[in-house]
């Protein structure tokens, strides 16, 4: 039997799914934080601005890393990279659930963020010499629909931890997962397919195929030609408008619930949890449907563009009708469809930096993701703000304006024009 014609091992999805848990991990640990911390600042007896600047230590390390993370993969691989950062962030998980100290606290979450910061971008790093143009989109959409899914999960879990023990349970706990995870992460994972001894001649003939060979020695990371290139700023624009976008989901939607719509505690958590399962399957939905494109037509910039711009218009329109309906149920359908199509974007965005970023995809999308978390953070600020002299209304009317700017900086990328030359192959 030829190479050509050796039935195709698999073991790029096993890859894949190594990476999904990991960003099941990463929050589990992020949403840890903000579901522990009024425990923790019952028992400590700060204040609500203190509580603040405690997880502004998460945040700003969180923001501040993001390139440097996706350096440190780049550089030294992925398998050593995620590997060391998860272990790094697990250790100061389990060190925060023993802080006796609101200084020791507050340091220890700013290393956990510091390490974080790494996970996304060294992760699409992972994957870039293992999964093929075709099933870059359904592979960034099952990662960030396993983190949205631990967003919905977390709060059960560390409320059950802490009604059943105390709160520095759950950070024992989450610590001890992480560090497991990155021992069988080092152990399986390789850096190249030719690598593993699991990949038959089918599966290696298949990726180098769609790949190219990759590079025998490392390359420098051309910084200059990524920072002057035209498409990775208005990459990384179009990932503010989402980041600042979904963050007002994830950091404002249940006190809006509270505030604007008086709903109880229950039903509060029951209409965000629907929002939230909307996420999950406008994650997947994004890049099953862009890959299916690919493999149809072969036209990848037509695929990403085409998904990912209909998501923005959905938000751009459902976010407002949500608004304006009254109605309980309405109210969550609505918003839950704008949150499925702000979702049909972020698969496609990553998959981006994947197409373009080839060896340098790290690098990439640690620039983008920069951006993203600097539209998250400024969303955390100014909806407060908004809503004061404003009204909620006012504050959801910006989240749809920005959809419409992110549709429209969409158009401008071209995901089959690599942003900086490495022995890679061309894209599709």
């Amino acid at each position: 039997m030829s190479i050509a014609s050796a039935r195709p091992t698999r073991v790029r999805y096993i890859m894949l799914g190594l990476v999904v848990l990991v960003y099941f991990i990463t929050y589990l640990d992020r949403v840890l934080l903000s579901n522990a911390l009024p425990s923790i600042q019952k028992e400590y007896g700060f204040p609500i601005e203190t509580m603040g600047l405690v997880l502004g230590c998460y945040q700003i390390a969180y923001a501040l890393f993001q390139i440097p993370g996706g350096w440190f993969g780049d550089r030294v691989g992925p398998r050593i990279a995620l590997a060391s950062v998860v272990v790094w962030w697990s250790v100061f998980t389990f060190l925060t659930g023993i802080a006796s100290s609101l200084p020791m606290l507050m340091v220890c979450l700013f290393l956990i963020g510091m390490g974080e910061a790494g996970a996304f971008p060294i992760s699409n790093r992972a994957l870039s010499r293992w999964m093929l143009p075709g099933e870059r989109g359904i592979a960034q959409g099952t990662t960030h629909a396993g983190s949205r899914l631990a967003s919905a999960m977390t709060p059960v879990l560390v409320a059950t931890m802490i009604g059943m023990y105390s709160w520095h349970m759950p950070f024992f706990v989450f610590a001890l997962v992480g560090i497991v995870w990155a021992g069988v992460w080092f152990w399986y994972y390789r850096d190249v397919p030719r690598e593993h001894a699991g990949v038959n001649a089918g599966e290696r003939h298949k990726i180098v195929g769609a790949l190219g060979a990759a590079a025998k020695k490392r390359q420098p990371i051309p910084w200059k030609l990524i920072l002057r290139s035209r498409q990775m700023w208005i990459l990384a624009t179009m990932y503010f408008c989402y980041g600042y976008g979904i963050n007002m989901f994830l950091a404002w939607y249940p006190k809006y619930l509270s505030a604007d719509r008086g709903y109880s505690l229950a039903e509060m958590g029951f209409f965000a949890s629907l929002t939230l399962a909307a996420a999950v399957v406008g994650d997947v939905c994004g890049g099953l449907f862009s890959d299916m494109i690919i493999h149809r037509t072969g036209r990848i910039k037509f695929a990403r563009q085409s998904v990912a711009i209909t998501g923005f218009i959905i938000g751009a329109i459902f976010i407002p009708l949500g608004c304006w309906t009254r109605d309980p149920y309405m109210t969550a359908a609505m918003f839950g469809i704008g949150v499925f199509g702000l979702e049909l974007v972020v698969g496609n965005a990553w998959a981006v930096t994947l197409d373009i970023g080839g060896s340098f995809a790290g690098s990439c999308s640690a620039v983008m993701n920069t951006f993203g978390n600097i539209g998250g953070a400024l969303v955390a600020t100014a909806t407060g703000f908004i809503v004061k002299y404003y009204g909620w209304n006012e504050a959801f009317y910006v989240v749809a304006g920005l959809s419409v700017v992110g549709a429209v900086l969409f158009t401008q990328i071209d995901a089959g024009r690599k942003l900086a030359p490495d022995t890679t192959g061309p894209v599709m």
